[in-house]
């Protein structure tokens, strides 16, 4: 139980006062409601004695009683009504509440922190009301009137008459049969005559004449002259008295008020018959309304129609109306005891004393002698009860019988002069004085008596009394007897049917058990005293057992909860709504937050309810909120009703303020970072053959690797456009903001293009909700050119167009537990800065009928297609919380977000807006093959746009034609088979002879071989003006790998009108190509050994080409035509084809390879022409009739195209070491010799066979010879893993690069050439040895002087080599040294000598070689090309 102010030692005292009878003159009550005070009420707080009383017991001991209290009443000649006494319980209850801003009790138990009242003081008002207002019954004595004061005024005309008639009035009354009502103790009661004196208004000499009389006719010890009124009422306020009544009254006048100030319950009139007051507390679910009852004849009285019976309650009738007048007044401020002074307030004190000491204790101790005397004589025995209570006790005890054995004898009334009432008697008035040994042993002897005759309810009264008895006697001599209340509970319950008494036990016994610490057995007693039958009594006993678990001495905290909600809801159909309300607001401190999530919505339902009923609309709002946004694991019928509960409080909430900001709504939630900002136009669909590029939308997914990539491609343009530099204010473009982009800049939005922003909903509900006028809610400061506010800001929640146009969304489903988004646009209409704060909306949810996907809505739906039962607007915020900082020590130290400004866009001038579109785009290609298609360039917005640049990573992949028309072809029709490249029909030619063109890469729009090159777009006058478009044709070359490829462009434009924030724009646009593979084309060039040329110089090679068909017919390819063989070199040309083959068609089907075998040579310069470093020279063998002019477009440009992408290869492999000593130019000088700078490009068609038409692809191939004798493919090989090396701990003693050149670079600075007859005739009969005239040329290849040593002797090392070698010799010098210059040739004539027939090999001179200028020497064995062979025959 909770803590009260008063101890049970305490409170049982004065919970069992003597009674005593007023009954007052009407002068004499007139006298006192000059102090708006009956005399009952002027004395009530003067009725405690203050110092200690002294009576002698019958054993004539003398005993102290300390604090004795007297009860002083009118006298009523009515029982109270139980409804009314349940209408006062009500009212007391709900009356005393928790004290504003009071300071809670923090309890610790486990991981739960409670705050709880301590106190419950509307529980000790309501013990105090109950116990005070229990009628009295012929059982029991304790609240039976003990004396009678009779008060006359000394302003009457016969005082002494009115005592008479006062007299006379209460003998009729006690002893009249008319009167059941007061219960008087006994027959002789004391009558005590006080005459109240008025001393401002009364003559004091009469008064004192008076009570003299009074003193010779009623004794010294039976009258009283009280003064009073000892200042006029006119001077009431001149000197502030205190006013000791207010405690003591504020509880009658709490009956005055309304009992429910904001009480939902339908009010009942007050002309409700007592027929209505059904149970004890009466008012379960009503409440009385109008005038409140009246109980001035006595406190629980209901008014009752008609006339009253006799005189005597007419006029407590009368005072009855005016007490209901005075309280009212006395609730508007008025003051009681006004004409009362602090003497009259000690005289009334006085007069307790003295009637307490002369007239009450003799009288009560006088009585006890008297019954004592009777009951001795009763039994015969010779000394005192009291000194023979011993021997009763500790004799033979009768076996008491079980209280279920017992008949039902509940209904057997003793008549008033029963000897075992006169002992129930006596205990009680022992009891009343505080005598509570004699008390016990008075009450135990009753108890026997009535359950030997079986007198249930008098029994269950003497245990009760006799428990209570024990517990207070001083020294306790007997622990407190607990089964003698258990018994008496259930007696008074189960057999005598009377709660009334039964709940009177339960308040004493629990608070005894509770000041003993049995907490246990103190809760248990009042949960069973829980029933149907009162739930006001029931709320409150469950409350104080739940505060009993609390304080147990390990808290028990769940049983605590269970309880409060348990009295939560008896409160509540008590009508006690606010107690209701807190009962569920402390059970939820332990439920919350603890998974228990079904009790929470319980709990949170409720006191949303009833917060809503007594208008703490917040409150309720609040606990509906929480209801929905936690993860309910309701049913989806009972979140439907939660649903709609909230929205119909939501409603009442914002009709009360309708003009009030917007609330906050729970639902849906709103996933903040997910939200993604758009600026721009959606993306325009494809149409037939034009398909739009695929720039940036929604539906794309964030790609962390993609979006460097642009970011790479947007720097490299704009550092192009501005001449190599990035400027410093440069920032990339971000057309979409989210979660991973950089927002910590305020994003540029253009004026008149639209701002999409997506919000992600989460319904978390199994009910679905609909989302009505959904759109956004921004703030908007407009600003003129030079960037000045025009005017204060505006916030919108319906758009005002002219600024920022507003999209509205009427109808958003979100089913149930669906993610969904939804896309919200703003049209911007005038430079500034926007904030978008969030977005509004009608929540509500379908009528039950409608099906959750929305088909099937109700007939007569007006809002669209779902019909929606209720909604409320509202608004939720879009807070994002930026990214975690984490650079300086302080923020790694801490925790502190940077911003997130994705939603604070700044609106700047107009721009030019392109769109591109792709026409005949293929999706597949072969790999190699070149394909015509068209792109058109629009620019939809009112400013022309300049500066038209694409960027890509993949050059190779496309090209716009070259600089010149020329060099462009027109159309694809000036072709037979609508070629894509530039063609002319030929005469057929010599067979394999080369034509020859020339071309500079720099028309083509490539320069130095970088990989990223930003290429113009070719537009008329580089403008394209405001609604404006241009078809340009665009050539596709496949990849020449396989499978699938992402090729991105970036389209980079300017406005023609600087803009200070937006220098640019770009449109982004991902191409897929799915490629198939085709040719695969490998070559190899090596120098030829013949010697002669055209022109007479040396140097012609032989460049070998092999082409597979690797197709495996997928794609339906039949097969490939070789239809032209080009060459393109600074230095070198193909000159002829030296095929053995006549085939001029070079098929190849699927899996077939092709060897070609062509001579080049190098170009011929023409004189005073442009360098060659700047030109190449293509060279074109044709294999049909048809001319492909490989130096003119697209031919030419996807070649400068692989060329500059394979050169970035090699640049990327070559290690760059700086030249530091003259040996490396001398390695580089040799490296040169074997160099090689020849491009052979294989031009092919692919006979195609799609649905049943024959299709001609065609297609370039492109291989790069740099190296003599080194092999080179037309795309590059897969490489294979190196194998698994061991781990080498050393560090090798030389780290320096080796300088010195490879045996193959050194080989190729001498070329070699024999020149014999392949034949020679001898008679070796004639002339045994043979000389044949041989000679040997040597070619410098080199551009430096080289020394030449030519060694003719054999090599003896091998066995093999004496066979082949041994039979000739060579005549004459065995070693010659000579100097070549560069690019010299140099004959020697040498003899060989044979002596029989034969086939000889000639290869057998060594030559070696060294840079003429340099002492290192580099020198090794110049290999010939092949064997160099002589038949040697007899002639």
């Amino acid at each position: 139980m909770a803590q009260c102010v008063q101890s049970v030692q305490e409170l049982i005292p004065d919970s069992f006062v003597p009674c005593v009878a007023a009954l007052c003159s009407d002068e004499a009550e007139r006298l006192t409601r000059l102090n708006h005070l009956s005399f009952s009420e002027l004395l009530r707080p003067f009725s405690r004695l203050t110092s200690e009383v002294h009576m002698r017991d019958p054993n004539n001991q003398l005993h102290i009683i300390k604090n004795l209290k007297i009860a002083v009443s009118n006298i009523v000649t009515q029982p109270p009504q139980p409804g009314a006494i349940g209408k006062l319980l009500n009212d007391v209850v709900s009356g005393s509440q928790p004290a504003e801003g009071l300071v809670a009790n923090v309890i610790t138990a486990g991981d739960y922190d409670l705050n709880i009242s301590a106190t419950t003081p509307w529980f000790e008002s309501y013990r105090e009301t109950f116990l005070q207002s229990m009628p009295a019954s012929d059982h029991e004595f304790l609240n039976h009137y003990l004396a009678c004061m009779l008060v006359a005024s000394s302003g009457e005309a016969e005082p002494m008459e009115q005592f008479s008639k006062l007299s006379q009035e209460q003998h009729r009354i006690q002893h009249n049969n008319d009167y059941s009502y007061p219960k008087w103790f006994i027959p002789n009661t004391l009558k005590y005559y006080v005459l109240l004196h008025d001393v401002t208004s009364g003559d004091e000499q009469r008064a004192e004449s008076i009570y003299e009389e009074m003193k010779q006719k009623y004794g010294t010890q039976g009258c009283y002259l009280l003064k009073i009124n000892s200042r006029a009422p006119n001077r009431a306020s001149d000197e502030q008295i205190p006013d000791p009544w207010s405690q003591y009254l504020q509880k009658n006048s709490i009956q005055n008020q309304e009992s429910y100030e904001d009480g939902p319950c339908t009010m009942t009139s007050s002309k409700n018959s007592d027929s209505n007051l059904l149970s004890l507390d009466g008012l379960d679910n009503e409440v009385k309304d109008g005038l409140p009852n009246n109980f001035r004849i006595h406190p629980l009285q209901i008014d009752q129609c008609g006339d009253p019976p006799n005189n005597t309650d007419g006029s407590d009738y009368a005072k009855s109306a005016s007490s209901v007048h005075e309280t009212k007044k006395a609730s508007a401020g008025v003051i009681r005891g006004a004409c009362l002074t602090l003497t009259d307030h000690d005289r009334i004190r006085q007069f307790i004393q003295e009637f307490t000491f002369r007239g009450l204790l003799p009288h009560i101790e006088k009585t006890i002698r008297q019954l004592n005397d009777q009951l001795i004589s009763r039994k015969g025995l010779s000394r005192s009860l009291f000194s023979a209570t011993k021997k009763w006790f500790s004799g033979s005890k009768v076996p008491e019988k079980s209280i279920n054995e017992l008949k039902n004898t509940s209904g057997l009334l003793y008549p008033p002069e029963a000897p075992e009432l006169q002992i129930r008697k006596m205990a009680d008035l022992c009891f009343l004085v505080q005598h509570y040994d004699l008390a016990y042993s008075c009450y135990h002897t009753a108890k026997k008596d009535f359950l030997n005759d079986q007198a249930m309810l008098y029994a269950a009264g003497a245990l009760e009394m006799a428990a209570v008895s024990a517990f207070l006697q001083p020294g306790a001599p007997r622990p407190y007897p607990a089964h003698y209340m258990d018994t008496a509970i259930q007696t008074y319950r189960d057999i005598c049917k009377n709660m009334v008494l039964a709940e009177r036990c339960v308040l004493l016994s629990a608070e005894i058990l509770k000041s003993q610490s049995k907490y246990s057995e103190a809760a248990a007693l009042l949960i069973r005293l829980t029933s149907e039958d009162s739930d006001l009594r029931s709320a409150l006993l469950l409350e104080q057992a739940a505060h009993c678990f609390i304080n147990m001495k390990s808290p028990m905290v769940r049983k605590y909860a269970f309880h409060m909600i348990l009295a939560g809801h008896r409160f509540s159909k008590a009508g006690q709504k606010k107690h209701a309300l807190r009962c569920y607001c402390q059970a939820m401190q332990v439920y919350k937050g603890k998974g228990w999530s079904l009790a929470e919505d319980h709990i949170n339902f409720t006191i949303g309810r009833q917060s809503y009923t007594l208008r703490q609309l917040d409150n309720a709002v609040s606990a509906f909120r929480h209801i929905l946004i936690n993860e309910s694991k309701q049913s989806a019928a009972q979140q439907g009703a939660f649903l709609r509960e909230y929205l119909y409080v939501y409603k009442n909430v914002n009709q009360l303020s309708p003009d009030g900001p917007l609330p906050q709504l729970p639902l849906p939630y709103i996933n903040s970072s997910a939200t993604r900002v758009f600026f721009g136009h959606d993306r325009r669909p494809a149409d037939g053959e034009k398909q739009a590029a695929t720039h940036v939308s929604l539906d794309q997914e964030y790609d962390s690797e993609s979006s460097q990539q642009w970011r790479e491609l947007e720097e490299h343009v704009v550092a192009v456009a501005n001449k190599g530099v990035i400027p410093s204010s440069f920032y990339p473009t971000q057309y979409c903001l989210n979660s991973y982009s950089d927002n910590s800049r305020f994003p540029l939005a253009v004026v008149e293009e639209p701002i999409t922003v997506e919000v992600a909903f989460r319904n978390p509900l199994k009910v679905p909700l609909l989302l009505s006028d959904l759109s956004l809610l921004w703030k908007f400061q407009p600003k003129d050119a030079s960037g000045k506010d025009i005017e204060k800001v505006k916030e919108r929640v319906t758009g005002e167009p002219e600024m920022i146009g507003t999209e509205v969304i009427s109808e958003f489903l979100i089913n149930s537990e669906e993610s969904k988004v939804a896309r919200l646009k703003l049209f911007p209409h005038h430079i500034g800065e926007l904030h978008i704060l969030g977005v509004v909306y009608n929540l509500g949810t379908i009528q039950g009928s409608v099906t959750v996907d929305g088909i099937g809505a109700l007939p007569g739906c007006h809002t669209g297609k779902h019909s929606l039962s209720m909604s409320v607007r509202g608004r939720q915020d879009l807070e994002i919380q930026g990214p975690r900082l984490n650079n300086t020590k302080e923020e790694k130290t801490s925790v502190k977000y940077g911003p997130d400004r994705r939603l604070d866009p700044i609106v700047t001038e107009e721009m030019p807006l392109l769109e591109v579109f792709f026409i005949h785009f293929p999706t597949g290609l072969l790999c190699g093959e070149i394909r015509k298609a068209y792109v058109e360039f629009v620019n939809v917005s009112k400013c022309p746009l300049t500066g038209l640049k694409v960027v890509s990573k993949r050059p190779e992949f496309f090209t716009f034609g070259g600089n010149t028309a020329a060099l462009t072809p027109l159309s694809p029709s000036t072709s037979e088979n609508c070629s894509a490249y530039k063609t002319v029909v030929t005469a057929s030619p010599s067979l394999g002879t080369a034509l020859v063109s020339t071309a500079s890469s720099m028309d083509f729009g490539t320069g130095t071989g970088q990989q990223l090159e930003a290429i113009p777009v070719p537009l008329p006058d580089s403008v394209l003006l405001p609604g404006a478009s241009i078809q340009l044709p665009m050539w596709l070359r496949g990849p020449d790998e396989e499978g699938v490829h992402e090729i991105n462009f970036l389209f980079y434009y300017e406005s023609v009108k600087k803009q200070p924030k937006k220098r640019h724009r770009i449109l982004r646009h991902t191409a897929v190509i799915c490629t198939s593979r085709s040719l695969n084309v490998r070559a190899t060039v090596c120098r030829s050994n013949s010697l002669e040329d055209e022109e007479g110089r040396g140097g012609n090679m032989l460049v070998f080409v092999d082409v597979e068909n690797t197709n495996t017919s997928e794609a339906g390819v039949k097969e490939f035509h070789m239809v032209q063989v080009s060459s393109s070199s600074k230095h070198w040309q193909l000159h002829k084809s030296v095929n053995i083959s006549e085939n001029k068609d070079a098929k190849l089907a699927s899996r077939e390879k092709g060897k070609f075998c062509f001579k080049a040579v190098r170009c011929k310069l023409k004189e005073g022409g442009i360098q060659p470093s700047e030109k190449y020279t293509f060279a074109d063998i044709i294999f049909g009739n048809e001319q492909i002019i490989s130096s003119a477009s697209p031919c030419a440009d996807f070649f400068y195209r692989s060329l500059s992408s394979e050169l970035k290869k090699t640049q990327d492999q070559l290690p760059t070491y700086p030249e530091k000593h003259a040996t490396e130019g001398a390695v580089r000088l040799i490296e040169k010799c074997s160099e090689v700078d020849l491009s052979i490009i294989i031009l092919w068609k692919a006979y195609v066979v799609e649905d049943n038409k024959q299709l001609i692809l065609e297609g370039q191939h492109h291989v790069v010879l740099r190296t003599i004798g080194k092999e080179a493919f037309s795309h590059s090989q897969k490489q294979e893993p190196p194998e698994m090396e061991l781990l080498k701990f050393f560090r090798p003693e030389n780290t320096t690069v080796s300088t010195r050149p490879s045996v193959e670079q050194l080989s190729n600075l001498i070329k070699t050439s024999l020149h014999y007859p392949e034949s020679y005739n001898h008679p070796f009969h004639q002339k045994s040895l043979c000389l044949v005239p041989v000679t040997l040329l040597l070619s410098n290849c080199s551009k430096a002087d080289v020394d030449v040593i030519v060694d003719l002797r054999h090599k003896t090392t091998s066995p093999e080599a004496l066979e082949t070698h041994g039979s000739f010799t060579w005549l004459g010098q065995t070693q010659y040294k000579l100097q070549l210059k560069s690019q010299e040739t140099h004959s020697l004539q040498l003899k060989a000598c044979f002596v029989h027939t034969g086939v000889y090999n000639l290869g057998t001179p060594r030559v070696f070689a060294k840079l003429a200028d340099h002492v290192t020497v580099f020198e090794t064995s110049q290999q010939s090309s092949m064997p160099a062979l002589i038949i040697i025959s007899d002639a």
